[in-house]
């Protein structure tokens, strides 16, 4: 695991010291040749794919900087023995490298009364965990935030190239939900000023929204 995030980041010029994280500059993402057909017209790419819904998390991690994290609607369960889920993020992102760098991730599902946190961790530069409370993961320690309805703990298993994107896969390591008691226990989660569960936090077509009967 270590070596692939390190072949990564070499690969984008990161350094792979715990220093600040410089922008990384926008790679050349053609793949088609100049003579061959346009690709699907980028709105309406958006426009379709819009209509898959899908629920939200936030990818947290903790490096010599501090904690950081973004909001993640592209994450899904992968496979169950060995246990891996996997998430992907822009390879534009000035997060992923600080995430690559600590080699560890929590995946932080949210409530559907959480959107707000959710549009705090979708912006970019700001102090996204100003006035969040969050604990130590128990495997990792990456931030798991207070009062979500599951969280997964996992530490990257591979990194994959996906046109503008880095699929990212992660090994579980420990998981929990929102009533599982003790949220120090490798298996537990929940823990104490746990919001009543009111369902998932579901995203389409550019807005939030929950589920119902």
């Amino acid at each position: 695991m270590a070596a692939t995030v390190v072949r990564y980041l070499r690969s984008v010029g990161a350094a792979t010291a715990a220093e600040p994280v410089e922008f990384l500059p926008r790679p050349d993402l053609r793949a088609v040749r100049d003579d061959e057909r346009a690709p699907v017209d980028p709105g309406q790419f958006r426009r379709v794919l819009g209509r898959f819904a899908s629920g939200v998390t936030v990818i947290t991690a903790e490096d010599a900087a501090g904690p950081t994290g973004f909001a993640c609607q592209s994450f899904a369960s992968l496979s169950l023995d060995p246990p891996l889920v996997a998430f992907m993020v822009a390879r534009t992102s000035t997060t992923w490298p600080r995430i690559a760098r600590a080699g560890v991730f929590c995946v932080n599902i949210l409530g559907a009364e959480q959107g707000p946190l959710c549009r705090g961790f979708a912006v970019s530069g700001a102090d996204k965990f100003a006035g969040v409370t969050h604990d130590a993961a128990p495997a990792t320690g990456s931030p798991r935030l207070d009062g979500v309805p599951a969280w997964i703990d996992c530490r990257i298993h591979a990194v994959h190239t996906g046109g503008d994107h880095l699929i990212v896969v992660g090994r579980v390591e420990a998981l929990g939900e929102s009533g599982d008691g003790d949220r120090s226990g490798g298996g537990g989660g929940g823990g104490e000023g746990e919001a009543e569960d009111s369902g998932p936090l579901l995203f389409h077509r550019g807005r939030f929204g929950r589920f119902s009967d």
